[in-house]
């Protein structure tokens, strides 16, 4: 399903996403209507809008039309709200943008194998922001499953992980969690995850992780607001454990996170 704000959209109206692809998103997965840390995603959505168009964004209507659009399909359900100007100008992007709300869903994914995955040089550009500038990424993951990978991990031009192409990731190491401290999106997902371990008890930090460091990890996680936390099976070809308990202590303590009504 396709609606800009709340009617079937028609290609013409996708012209400027699809030909220049600038504007901004958020990913989340709804269950009956509830969805874990909602009021993040919309703090997102708020704050990449004054970035990438300047002005302010309503968060109700932005939360009315996701709900309609979750109602009419089967729960789980992914919902992408991603807000573009369908009259940008591409020789003045300055102007004063109007940006609409486009919500799509579409099924939530089954249940995927551990990842193996490839490492690249690259930084996306504004980190910082989920922006719809996909292409990059993209290619990355294409060059790192025609080499035989899953997916792919970036490092920074200093050699310093940050993230994958559509997660964040963290490495288990002495019995707590350390997520990369290099430029990288700060996840929904990940964000959630920090702050039920730290209430479980979990040690949790942020600090730099080089490709140097990685073959002294016990474990490695991915996570998105799609699927949670998912163990990493092996980066470069060298094997993690699958098994860790702390790994266990990830999916149970997101499991037990309370979600917010949509």
């Amino acid at each position: 399903m396709m609606e800009l704000n709340g009617r079937p959209v028609t290609p013409g109206e996708l012209g400027s996403l699809a030909l220049y692809n600038y504007g901004h998103f958020t990913t989340m997965r709804v269950e009956d209507l509830h969805v874990r840390g909602l009021s993040l995603h919309l703090d997102r959505l708020l704050g990449d809008c004054r970035v990438v168009h300047g002005v302010e964004l309503d968060l109700d209507r932005v939360r009315h039309l996701a709900r309609r659009a979750a109602s009419a399909a089967p729960s789980p359900v992914i919902v992408r709200v991603t807000v573009f100007d369908p009259e940008l100008d591409l020789a003045h992007p300055a102007a004063k943008a109007r940006p609409e709300i486009l919500v799509t869903t579409r099924p939530a994914p089954p249940d995927r194998q551990p990842p193996s995955l490839g490492v690249a040089e690259y930084e996306r550009d504004l980190p910082q922001v989920k922006h719809s500038g996909m292409f990059g990424p993209l290619l990355q993951r294409r060059f790192a499953q025609a080499g035989g990978h899953d997916d792919v991990l970036f490092t920074d031009a200093r050699s310093r992980v940050s993230e994958g192409p559509t997660w964040n990731i963290g490495f288990v190491k002495d019995g707590g969690v350390v997520w990369p401290g290099a430029d990288r999106l700060n996840g929904v997902t990940m964000r959630l995850l920090d702050q039920a371990l730290r209430r479980a008890g979990v040690p949790s930090a942020t600090a730099e992780v080089d490709t140097g460091d990685l073959a002294s990890m016990d474990a490695a996680f991915i996570t998105d607001a799609a699927a949670g936390p998912r163990p990493v099976r092996s980066i470069e070809g060298a094997e993690l454990s699958l098994d860790h308990p702390l790994l266990t202590t990830l999916r149970r303590e997101y499991a037990a996170l309370p979600a917010d009504p949509l």
